[in-house]
C-alpha cells in the first residue's frame, strides 16, 4: 500500500487554516451558529418546532400545460404552540412567483394563509420554485415548494411514467427525500400512475424499518393517476447517507424494489449557547487529498489532517464516499480539544476508470458550525 499525502494543495495551508478559523471567530461572536429546528409529519400536515402547523410544505401541481396560464395554491399555517405567532417574511426564490401571506399575529389555535402564484411563462419544463418562510419562535425558515411540469401539448402516460413496476409506473425508482435531522421526520409525495387496462390495488412489502409508504387512491383507476406518500422517521442510529427500500405489491403480485434515500445529520436546534460555543470546531490542512498519477490496480492511503479548535471533542458519525474505490482506512478517533488528527481513506484504483478521478467524501459530524463537510479525493488512474 502507497501512503500519498495532498499535494497541490499544500501550499495553501496557513491561508485556508487561518480562513476557516476567522470565519469560526466570526460565527461564533455574531451568535449566527446555524442549527436544525424539529420536524414531524403524518403524510396529511407537518409540524416545526411544536410551533407550526402546515397542511403541506410541497404544491406538486404536476404534469399542466401552457395553455392553463398561471397556477395558484395556498399553504395554510395553524399556530399550534401557547402563544401568539408571526410570519415575519416570505421570501420567494424567483419573480416568477408572486406572494402573499397573513400579516397579523396568529393566536394559539388560530389560522393564516400563504399563498403563491406562478406565472407559468417559462415555456415547457419542469419547475421547482421556493417560498422561504420566517416564522417567529421557529428556529429556522420553512421552505415551501411549488412544482410541476409544464407541456405544450398533451403526453401519454406511459411517456412520462417510463419505470414499470407491473401496471403501476413511476417517473423514478430511486427517490430523493433530502436532508432529515437526527430525532426527526421528512415526508414527501410523488405522483404514480396506472397503465394498465384495469384498476390497480397498490401494496407495499418488506419495507425498511423507518419508512412509511402509502398510494392513495387505491385502487389506482385504468388509465389514471395518484399520489404516492414516503415518510422516513430517523432511529438515533442511522448517519449519512442511507437507502429505505419497498417492494410495491399491484394486485396482489410482488414486483421489484423501490428506494427512498436521505441524509441524515445532527440536530442542533435544542443546544444551549453554552453547548454551542464549547463545541467541536475541525480546521482541515486541506479539502483535497490529489494522489497525483498511479497504475490501475494500486491501492493508495489518502490522509486529511485537522485540528480541532473547538472546546469538545471532534467525532465523525459517518463517511459517505460517492465511488465504491474509496473506504474508510480504519475507525475514525474522535479528536480532543485542542489536538490535532488524520482522517484517512483507502483507494483502490483497480475500481476506477482511466483518467482524472475526483471522488467526493462526505462527513457527518458532531460541529454545528460543520454538520456536514465535503472532502475530495483526486487520482489520475493510468
Amino acid at each position: 500500500m502507497i501512503d500519498k499525502q495532498g499535494g497541490f494543495m499544500k501550499s495553501w495551508k496557513k491561508y485556508v487554516t487561518a480562513l476557516c478559523t476567522a470565519a469560526l471567530t466570526y460565527i461564533i461572536i455574531g451568535g449566527t451558529i446555524p442549527a436544525g429546528g424539529q420536524e414531524r409529519t403524518d403524510g396529511k400536515h407537518t409540524d416545526f418546532d411544536g410551533v407550526v402547523r402546515l397542511d403541506k410544505t410541497i404544491q406538486d401541481f404536476g404534469e399542466v400545460m401552457m395553455s392553463q396560464g398561471p397556477l395558484s395554491c395556498t399553504f395554510t399555517v395553524t399556530n399550534i404552540s401557547k402563544k401568539p405567532i408571526v410570519i415575519y417574511n416570505v421570501v420567494s426564490s424567483c419573480g416568477c412567483t408572486a406572494v402573499k401571506w397573513t400579516r397579523e399575529p396568529l393566536v394559539p389555535g388560530k389560522t393564516g394563509t400563504i399563498s403563491a402564484t406562478y406565472s407559468n411563462d417559462e415555456g415547457p419544463y419542469p419547475f421547482d420554485k421556493t417560498l422561504t418562510v420566517y416564522f417567529s419562535d421557529v428556529k429556522k425558515p420553512v421552505v415551501l415548494r411549488l412544482r410541476g411540469v409544464v407541456r405544450a401539448k398533451k403526453v401519454p402516460l406511459t411517456e412520462i411514467y417510463k419505470q414499470r413496476r407491473g401496471a403501476l409506473a413511476l417517473k423514478k425508482t430511486e427517490i430523493k427525500l433530502g436532508n432529515l435531522y437526527q430525532g426527526g421526520q421528512r415526508g414527501d409525495a410523488v405522483t404514480v400512475a396506472n397503465v394498465g387496462t384495469a384498476p390497480a390495488t397498490i401494496s407495499f412489502a418488506d419495507v425498511t424499518p423507518g419508512l412509511k409508504i402509502s398510494v392513495a387512491p387505491s385502487p389506482i383507476p385504468a388509465g389514471g393517476t395518484a399520489k404516492m406518500t414516503y415518510i422516513v422517521t430517523s432511529d438515533g442510529k442511522k448517519w449519512g447517507k442511507n437507502y429505505y427500500y419497498a417492494t410495491p405489491v399491484v394486485n396482489g403480485v410482488k414486483t421489484k424494489p423501490i428506494s427512498v434515500w436521505t441524509f441524515t445529520a445532527e440536530d442542533f436546534s435544542n443546544w444551549t449557547d453554552e453547548q454551542r460555543n464549547n463545541a467541536s470546531q475541525p480546521v482541515f490542512d486541506y479539502s483535497t487529498c490529489d494522489l497525483g498519477t498511479a497504475r490501475k490496480g494500486e491501492v493508495l492511503t489518502a490522509n486529511f489532517r485537522l485540528k480541532n479548535l473547538g472546546g469538545s471533542p471532534f467525532h465523525v458519525y459517518k463517511a459517505d464516499p460517492e465511488n465504491v474505490a474509496v473506504t474508510p482506512a480504519a475507525k475514525f478517533e474522535d479528536v480532543a480539544s485542542g489536538a490535532t488528527g488524520v482522517i484517512s481513506f483507502r483507494v483502490d484504483t483497480g475500481k476506477l476508470t482511466a483518467g482524472l478521478n475526483d471522488v467526493l467524501i462526505l462527513l457527518t459530524t458532531n460541529c454545528p458550525l460543520r454538520p456536514m463537510i465535503n472532502l475530495h479525493v483526486t487520482v489520475t488512474v493510468k
